[in-house]
C-alpha cells in the first residue's frame, strides 16, 4: 500500500470510528452568508466586495490602484458574460457570486482531478476513480480493520452513475464536481437524501424514527442525563421534522430537514448590484456600467479604509 492509499485508509477509519459522536452532528446543508461584514453601503462597500469576489480575493483588490482595479474588474466581467452578448444579467451575476463564494469547491475538484485522471485525457472514468481510490480493496477485499470498504465502493459507484448525466461511466469535470459535492447540484439532491437516510436508518425500514435521529447526533455512553440541546432536538423532531406525525421521517421529510429552502443571498446581492449600477435602467449591465461603479464591486487602495490586508496571487 502506497502513502496515498495509507492516508485514505486512515481517514476512512477515523470517519468510521467517529460515526457516533458525543457532540452534535449537523447534517443540514445551509447556504452560507456571503460575508461576515455588515451590509451598509452608506458606510462602505466591504460586504459587496466579499460577496462579489470572495473574502480572500477581495483583500487583493484593496492593494491595487483604481486603474489596476478597473482593468482586473473588466477581465472578470468578460468571464461573467457567459453568452457573450455584451450584457451581464442578474442570473449571470448570481452564478458568478455563487462561484466566487464556493471557489474552495473548485480548488478541491482540481486537486482530486489530478489524482484520478490517470490517463490525462481530460476525463475521469469510473474505472480510473475506482482504481485510484480502492485499488487496495480490490487486492485485499477483507482488510483486517473490518471497515467495509467494498460497501463504500458500491455506494460511490451509485453516486458516480447519478452524477454521470449521459450514462457512459466517464465524468467530465462538471460531472466529477457533482460526484464529489452532490449537495451543490439540484439533480444530485436525491442521492444526498438517500445516503443520509442509509447512514441514520439503522433498522433499514426506509424511515428515520426519533431514536435513530437522536442516535446519529448523540451517544449516551452510559450517561442517562441528556444535554439540553438533545432535548431540544427531540422536540424539533416531533414538532417540525415529522410533518405527518407518524413517528418517523420519510424521504420528503428528510429532504426538507437536510436541504432546506434557504433565503438566496446570492440572488439578493446580484439584484442589489444591478439596481445600484444600472444607469439606463434596462435591467442588465454593460461592462462600462460595472467598471464605472468599480468601487461598489471590487474596491481599490482608494476605497481601502486603512486595514492591513494581505496581497494575494493574481486573480
Amino acid at each position: 500500500m502506497d502513502l496515498r492509499q495509507f492516508l485514505m485508509c486512515l481517514s476512512l477509519c477515523t470517519a468510521f470510528a467517529l460515526s457516533k459522536p458525543t457532540e452534535k452532528k449537523d447534517r443540514v446543508h445551509h447556504e452560507p452568508q456571503l460575508s461576515d461584514k455588515v451590509h451598509n453601503d452608506a458606510q462602505n462597500f466591504d460586504y459587496d466586495h466579499d460577496a462579489f469576489l470572495g473574502a480572500e480575493e477581495a483583500k487583493s483588490f484593496d492593494q491595487l490602484t483604481p486603474e489596476e482595479s478597473k482593468e482586473r474588474l473588466g477581465k472578470i466581467v468578460n468571464k461573467i458574460d457567459g453568452d457573450k452578448d455584451g450584457f451581464v444579467t442578474v442570473d449571470e451575476l448570481k452564478g458568478w457570486i455563487k462561484f466566487a463564494q464556493k471557489r474552495w469547491i473548485h480548488e478541491d475538484v482540481e486537486r482530486q482531478w489530478k489524482g484520478h485522471d490517470l490517463n490525462e485525457d481530460g476525463l475521469v472514468s469510473w474505472e480510473e476513480y475506482k482504481n485510484a481510490t480502492y485499488s487496495y480493496v480490490l487486492d485485499d477485499p477483507d482488510p483486517d480493520d473490518g471497515f467495509n470498504y467494498k460497501q463504500m465502493m458500491v455506494r460511490d459507484e451509485r453516486r458516480f452513475k447519478m452524477a454521470d448525466k449521459d450514462g457512459d461511466l466517464i465524468a467530465t469535470k462538471e460531472e466529477f464536481t457533482a460526484f464529489l459535492h452532490p449537495e451543490e447540484y439540484d439533480y444530485m439532491k436525491d442521492i444526498v437524501v438517500q445516503e443520509t437516510m442509509e447512514d441514520i436508518d439503522k433498522n433499514a425500514d426506509g424511515f428515520i424514527d426519533l431514536e435513530e435521529y437522536i442516535g446519529d447526533m448523540y451517544s449516551h455512553d452510559g450517561n442517562a442525563d441528556e444535554p439540553e440541546w438533545v432535548k431540544t432536538e427531540r422536540e424539533q423532531f416531533v414538532e417540525f421534522r415529522d410533518k405527518n406525525r407518524d413517528g418517523k421521517m420519510d424521504k420528503e421529510e428528510t429532504k426538507d430537514w437536510i436541504l432546506p429552502s434557504d433565503y438566496d443571498h446570492a440572488e439578493a446581492e446580484a439584484r442589489h448590484l444591478v439596481y445600484e449600477s444600472d444607469q439606463d435602467k434596462d435591467g442588465k449591465l454593460t461592462k462600462e456600467e460595472i467598471v464605472d461603479k468599480y468601487d461598489l464591486f471590487v474596491g481599490s487602495q482608494a476605497t481601502d479604509f486603512g486595514e492591513a490586508l494581505v496581497r494575494h496571487d493574481e486573480f
